[in-house]
């Protein structure tokens, strides 16, 4: 079952959608699923039903709403495309934090689900990673997070697991940022880092032309064994 909430900032003084899909039963856990540059999407959308096929609770928050709500684009299409990254450039990512944290705040105090984990991609993988570092999340996962490297001074406040999962090929990560990547987090207690030689950026896609039927499937399976081992 799936549905469009709405959900508080945390000034209360607004309101924004996040698609919901529950599972048939009662949730084992709950997952927060970030958004691409695309929106929430239908491959967003099916992340989410996917996850509640497992037993979890999903919820996609809309993060781009402040600057128009309801965006849902292909990166198949070049003029979407184009958009996405427009949009990307304008989005304030630290507000997209704090959205980000208001949905947990829901999760927990009007579903009543206590654990919860993220899982992003693209944009969403960096979104992932600082959720890890500034929230008190409880797992979190990112597919092809850009621009980590300028976030390792946060590394220090991971608390909770934290994956990523790196294809050597991206063309938005390229391979310094990668090697700063291995050479800040290798070491830390708290994250595991997974590289997918000859991959670009977008391989887990659920629909289109960047996916990789057989990494995604393997990095899906890594998500999928880590979030029962730390959320149930």
């Amino acid at each position: 079952m799936s549905e469009t909430v709405k959900i508080a900032t945390l000034s209360g003084d607004a309101k924004f959608d996040a698609y919901v899909a529950r599972p048939a039963g009662t949730p084992r856990a709950a997952i927060l699923v970030i958004q691409e540059i695309f929106g929430v999407n239908a491959g967003i959308r099916r992340k989410c039903d996917k996850l509640a096929e497992d037993g979890y609770l999903a919820v996609a928050p809309d993060l781009f709403w402040r600057l128009e709500p309801g965006v849902e684009l292909d990166p198949d299409v070049e003029p979407e495309f184009q958009r996405a990254l427009d949009l990307m450039g304008k989005f304030d990512q630290d507000q997209g934090i704090r959205d980000i944290e208001a949905t947990i705040h829901h999760i927990r105090r009007e579903e009543g689900v206590a654990k919860v984990g993220c899982v992003g991609y693209c944009l969403g993988g960096r979104l992932a990673y600082m959720t890890a570092a500034r929230t008190d999340v409880n797992a979190s996962v990112g597919y092809y997070g850009v621009g980590i490297d300028g976030l390792l001074n946060e590394k220090h406040a991971i608390a909770h697991p934290l994956m990523l999962h790196i294809p050597t090929e991206d063309g938005f990560v390229d391979k310094d940022t990668q090697k700063a990547m291995h050479e800040g987090l290798d070491d830390h207690p708290k994250v595991t880092l997974h590289d997918y030689e000859g991959l670009d950026h977008g391989f887990a896609t659920e629909f289109g032309k960047r996916r990789s039927e057989e990494a995604a499937n393997l990095a899906d399976g890594r998500t999928a064994d880590f979030f029962r081992e730390n959320l149930g």
